[in-house]
């Protein structure tokens, strides 16, 4: 890992500031959900990115199919849509 040579300090609520270079670098934007984890004794900071999970059953499996819109949906995500999209016409 290699160190930026970046201090910032713990505010009265807990909260630090990652560097707008930072956050450029790795596209963190505004709004984004960011991971956390406990190592040793660092913190570990990384943004969370689902990863092909359905967006019906949040199921993530290597069967999960990218749609055109960019979300993911699983065999079981498409049977319980299709069924919905059945009852719905």
């Amino acid at each position: 890992m290699r160190s930026l040579g970046i201090v910032r300090k713990v505010d009265h609520l807990g909260r630090i500031v990652i560097p707008k270079e930072l956050r450029k670098s790795l596209q963190i934007d505004k709004g984004d959900p960011i991971e956390i984890f406990a190592e040793d004794d660092r913190i570990i900071l990384r943004k969370y990115q689902v990863n092909r999970a359905c967006f019906v059953t949040g199921e993530v499996t290597v069967d999960n199919k990218e749609l055109s819109n960019g979300l993911y949906i699983s065999p079981n995500g498409a049977k319980v849509l299709l069924k919905e999209l059945q009852d719905f016409v």
